[in-house]
């Protein structure tokens, strides 16, 4: 394909932190029913379980909502907020353990006008790169704009319809910033953590 080879299970085996650099420049992609998306990751944010008061994870006990964050590395959890979004985490960390990465913006590669008829929005011909950035930077714009909901929760991010690829990765350390997360106020001294990483200098990052 031509974003290289699909990555296989075995990448997703190794400590949150080395996989949240990781994911930056693979490329996620989801081939649906009603056609085909793909982005490169260009924005990730860690969340560590019972360290980590901002994890849906924090208090270590598996619920309807986390189960899949409790199993093996490599899988999709996936969740609704406010009522109208959903979100995409790479499950992380060993089985039982309760670890994911937040996949935060892509880079749209393919599907782009698919990208922009499930988020209502009008490209122009040819699209500015103004309209591009707005269909996947943020976690709810990228999930709605890859056709993610519910239905892909617990779904293996190898061998499946939603699958990562090598695209650019590895990136080098170098081109890589971190910083706080976004919107994790209420978690005490978890809101100061620098788990925020981003490919510096890419437009399609959701927050400079």
């Amino acid at each position: 394909m031509k974003w290289g080879e699909e990555l296989p299970q075995s990448f997703f085996n190794q400590k949150t932190e080395a996989l949240a650099y990781a994911l930056l420049g693979t490329v996620l992609v989801h081939d649906s029913p009603n056609g085909l998306t793909a982005g490169r990751i260009v924005e990730v944010e860690m969340y560590r379980g019972v360290l980590d008061r901002a994890a849906h994870s924090f208090r270590g006990i598996p619920t309807s909502r986390t189960r899949v964050m409790f199993g093996p590395p490599g899988y999709a959890y996936v969740y609704f907020i406010y009522g109208m979004h959903y979100c995409l985490n790479v499950v992380a960390a060993a089985n039982g353990v309760g670890e994911a990465i937040l996949l935060r913006a892509l880079e749209p590669l393919e599907g782009i006008e698919l990208m922009a008829d499930r988020r209502r929005q009008t490209l122009s011909t040819p699209p500015r790169i103004s309209e591009v950035k707005r269909l996947t930077n943020g976690p709810a714009k990228l999930a709605q704009a890859m056709g993610i909901t519910l239905e892909q929760y617990g779904w293996s991010l190898f061998n499946s319809p939603l699958s990562l690829f090598i695209g650019q990765s590895p990136v080098p350390r170098s081109l890589v910033a971190r910083g706080p997360r976004i919107n994790v106020q209420y978690a005490g001294e978890a809101a100061d953590f620098e788990w925020r990483f981003w490919l510096k200098g890419n437009s399609f990052v959701s927050r400079l």
